[in-house]
C-alpha cells in the first residue's frame, strides 16, 4: 500500500512539473543579453514620445534589474564626444566597470565591435532598449531578426522623435517578429516567483524606487503591515 502511494504521489509531481513547465518565450536571467543603446542628452532632449524623466527612470529600472540578475548587458553609444555626450549616469552608475562602445553607425548591429560583443555573448534570445526607437532600436532589431535571433524590445525604455515615429516604429519591429514588454514587466519576467528569496529584497527596493504605483503599493503595503504589528504588540 506504502509503495503504491508513493507511486501516484511521484506520478502526480511529474504531472504537475510538466503542467508549470515555463514558456520558452519567457526571459530568464541567463537565456538572454540585454543592449541598451544611445541614452544620452543629445538623444533625449528631441525624444517627444516619452518625457524625459520617464525614459531615465526605465533605464535606471531596466539597468538594476540586470545587474541585479547578473544578465549580460551591452551598453553603446553613438558620438558621445563629439555630439550626443555621455550615456545617461542611470546606467554608467549602475555598470561603473562595464565598456562603453562607441560608434558612428546609426544601426548598432553595423558597427564591427557592437556587433562582436553582441553575438559574442553566445545568447539566442537579445533585448533592446534606447533612443530613437524609429532608428537606433529598428535597425539593430530588424537586423538581428534577420540572423535568426530572439528580439525582444522594453517599449518604455525607448523613445522617438514623436509618438507616430515610436508607435510606428514598435508596429513595424513587431511585424517583424520582434516581441515588445515594458520595464517593470522585464523586471518581474526574470524575478517571476516570489520564493527566489536572493533577489527579493533587491527586485522590491527597485520597484519602490522606479516602478511607479505598483512601488508605491508595495512601500504602502509594509508601512500598512508594520503599523497591525504594532497595534497587535
Amino acid at each position: 500500500m506504502k509503495n503504491t502511494v508513493l507511486t501516484i504521489a511521484a506520478a502526480l509531481l511529474t504531472t504537475v512539473a510538466f503542467a508549470q513547465k515555463p514558456s520558452p518565450k519567457l526571459l530568464s536571467p541567463s537565456n538572454h543579453t540585454l543592449v541598451l543603446i544611445d541614452h544620452q542628452p543629445q538623444m533625449a532632449f528631441a525624444t517627444q514620445s516619452h518625457s524625459i524623466e520617464s525614459i531615465r527612470n526605465n533605464a535606471a529600472l531596466v539597468s538594476k534589474a540586470a545587474k541585479t540578475f547578473n544578465v549580460s548587458v551591452v551598453l553603446t553609444s553613438v558620438a558621445a564626444k563629439t555630439f550626443s555626450g555621455p550615456l545617461f549616469s542611470e546606467i554608467t552608475d549602475t555598470f561603473p566597470n562595464e565598456k562603453i562602445i562607441d560608434r558612428t553607425t546609426m544601426n548598432t548591429w553595423e558597427d564591427p565591435a557592437a556587433y562582436k560583443a553582441i553575438t559574442g555573448k553566445g545568447k539566442k534570445k537579445i533585448v533592446f532598449a534606447g533612443l530613437w526607437t524609429e532608428v537606433c532600436i529598428v535597425g539593430p532589431v530588424l537586423s538581428a531578426l534577420n540572423e535568426g535571433y530572439e528580439v525582444y524590445f522594453i517599449s518604455d525604455a525607448c523613445g522617438g522623435v514623436s509618438k507616430e515615429a515610436h508607435d510606428m516604429a514598435v508596429q513595424r519591429m513587431i511585424q517583424a517578429g520582434a516581441q515588445p514588454m515594458t520595464s517593470l514587466q522585464y523586471m518581474l519576467e526574470l524575478q517571476r516567483d516570489w520564493a527566489r528569496q536572493e533577489t527579493y529584497n533587491p527586485v522590491n527596493d527597485i520597484a519602490k524606487e522606479h516602478g511607479g504605483g505598483y512601488g508605491l503599493g508595495i512601500k504602502y503595503a509594509k508601512e500598512m503591515f508594520n503599523a497591525q504589528e504594532g497595534k497587535k504588540k
